[in-house]
């Protein structure tokens, strides 16, 4: 139990450090003296300052989801994912810190946790756009271009003076990025979205054929996922 006041604690002034100054302002030593802890308790608990760093994202990214996913899913999924991605955006702007620390060193094959989680939830909207019928991508692109969106118009009016942030800019580049991944109607409804989203569609449903045997869901899922990629 003291060991979790601790480290909640070391938690608590490593993340006030960071919206205070930014990441450059989380010094061990800083952070000792914020926690009232010496620099080798730190150490023991979390390895070492990426460590500390990567539980204060954790943290903000857990209260964000929070928030995120506890409010009323939208029955329309493609509203459903535009709240969403006005959240995101609302996040990086309100906690400009903790999001450049999540977002803002991108690593060549290591992802954290907390953008894990992040990307989870995202993954789960867009699934529910493919379920839907209306998911023009795979899911897989989808999911990276709408991160990818997201996250460059956030950064971009992060680096903005408030008094030049122009609200439309989100709104233009949430609307470019639907319309690129999602289609108007359902393909259950006889849309001529075409062979892709109709497989997109098919792919998102496969884990409930149960009539197909798992070696044959397989095969049919590599066979979806290539006409799914012909764009």
């Amino acid at each position: 139990m003291e060991a979790t006041v601790t480290r909640e604690r070391i938690v608590d002034a490593a993340a006030a450090l960071l919206a205070e100054g930014g990441r450059e302002a989380v010094s061990t030593r800083a952070v000792s003296a914020a926690a009232g802890v010496q620099a080798p308790t730190i150490y023991r608990i979390f390895g070492d300052k990426q460590g500390l760093l990567d539980a204060v994202a954790s943290r903000g990214v857990a209260d964000y989801l929070r928030g995120k996913t506890a409010r009323e899913r939208d029955p329309d999924p493609v509203q459903d994912l535009r709240r969403g991605f006005d959240l995101h955006v609302g996040f990086g702007l309100a906690h400009p810190a903790l999001y450049a620390l999540i977002y803002g060193e991108p690593r060549p094959g290591v992802e954290s946790a907390a953008k894990r989680e992040a990307t989870a939830v995202l993954a789960g909207m867009i699934r529910r756009i493919a379920e839907a019928g209306r998911l023009r991508v795979s899911e897989e692109r989808a999911v990276r271009l709408v991160h990818s969106a997201g996250c460059g118009i956030t950064f971009t009016l992060i680096g903005l003076p408030p008094e030049q942030r122009d609200p439309a800019l989100s709104e233009l580049a949430r609307e470019s990025v639907l319309a690129t991944v999602t289609t108007d109607r359902s393909v259950h409804a006889g849309s001529d979205a075409g062979p892709v989203a109709t497989a997109v569609t098919l792919r998102a449903a496969l884990p409930q054929l149960s009539a197909l045997s798992r070696a044959e869901r397989r095969l049919l899922g590599e066979w979806l996922d290539r006409l799914a990629a012909d764009l």
